[in-house]
């Protein structure tokens, strides 16, 4: 028979072990998997235990809220009681009425507010995608003077939202410098797509450096030698950004991404301060529930507020699906063919004792 090696730590390279145990008697990996368990159990009690205050912060911060806005939406307007002709001491319970009164002639305002919403968050993500990515390339390279580009780009991102809506206003004043470098006077903050356009402007100026930020953390975390074989290769610039490149940051750009989206979504103060209230061309929804609670409909307020809610979390359960969609196929990828070729050493180890 021929000599067969077999590799070290298996069952062949102690032949005593298999031997000595007395029928009835665990192999020793069972009292090796009880301990990893107990080891797993006590990690997990002490990350429960760290994390515990956290997550009561954000049951006060968060849940909180969002369940008395939901019990306050099942509620109307005080107004007049039918009944008795004199004003309502508390709100009357109305069940879903301030949601299904959005399919309603009343719901025109709600849906320009969504449709505004959505358009916002659409081009203003898209711009300051592109944007933020020239950014990130632009601080990447090593130049003289980097760090002061770094600085520069930054600026925006450091500046307050109320600030930089009201610098924006003055910018797109009638007098101001947008029609003098345009050679038109433009009525940017009145009704129009004009006050669209303002709007977009602004906030794309604001956050693009965000994207940008991100982005450059993901691009100095790859390696040098990678670009420097594609070069050998002979890859073009445009060729190692496309199959390189973006590749690689793609984790890092999708989370900028979803961030600013949840952001876009609840735009409130910079068309706020740069346009005006209750000007249907740059309502949001944040901009429709405050102005709702301003008037004393708490009930409407807290509909719409749910609702951007619901919208918020789906747009955010639609990226974490896409986001670990990749992972989950690949652990699942990578634990299917680990399991296969365990299986298959166990088989060739069983035909070499044989043998």
């Amino acid at each position: 028979m021929a000599d067969i090696k077999t590799p070290p730590g298996t069952a062949v390279d102690e032949p005593g072990r298999a031997a000595d145990r007395r029928p009835g008697q665990p192999f020793p990996e069972a009292g090796l998997r009880r301990t990893r368990t107990r080891a797993t159990a006590g990690s997990g009690r002490m990350a429960t235990l760290l994390v515990s205050p956290t997550l009561l912060v954000l049951s006060v911060v968060v849940l909180y809220p969002t369940i008395m806005a939901l019990k306050e939406s099942l509620y109307g307007t005080k107004g007049l009681d039918p009944k008795t002709g004199f004003i309502r001491t508390t709100e009357p319970f109305v069940g879903l009425r301030n949601y299904t009164g959005i399919f309603g002639a009343a719901g025109d305002r709600f849906w320009n507010a969504f449709w505004n919403t959505t358009f916002f968050t659409v081009v203003t993500v898209g711009l300051e995608t592109l944007i933020g990515v020239a950014m990130a390339l632009i601080m990447h390279k090593a130049f003289r003077g980097r760090a002061l580009v770094r600085a520069g780009i930054l600026v925006p991102w450091a500046v307050p939202t109320a600030i930089s809506a009201l610098l924006w206003r003055w910018i797109f004043n009638s007098n101001g410098i947008a029609n003098a470098v345009i050679g038109h006077q433009i009525l940017w903050t009145t009704e129009g797509f004009h006050a669209k356009v303002a709007v977009i402007i602004a906030e794309v100026w604001k956050t693009a450096p965000f994207i940008g930020l991100l982005v450059l953390a993901g691009l100095q975390v790859i390696p040098k030698e990678v670009y420097e074989a594609a070069r050998i290769d002979g890859a073009s610039a445009l060729g190692q950004f496309w199959h390189i490149t973006l590749p690689l940051v793609k984790p890092a750009l999708l989370v900028a991404v979803l961030f600013r989206c949840l952001d876009a979504l609840r735009m409130f103060d910079l068309p706020y301060i740069l346009v005006g209230a209750q000007k249907n061309s740059v309502e949001t929804l944040s901009m429709l529930a405050q102005n709702e609670a301003s008037n004393v409909r708490f009930g409407p307020a807290s509909a719409y507020a749910v609702l951007l809610f619901l919208y918020v979390l789906l747009i955010a359960l639609a990226f974490v699906r896409v986001l670990g969609a990749d992972l989950v196929g690949d652990g699942g990828a990578t634990g299917r063919s680990a399991g296969r070729r365990r299986r298959r050493i166990t088989a060739l180890r069983r035909a070499e004792v044989t043998a």
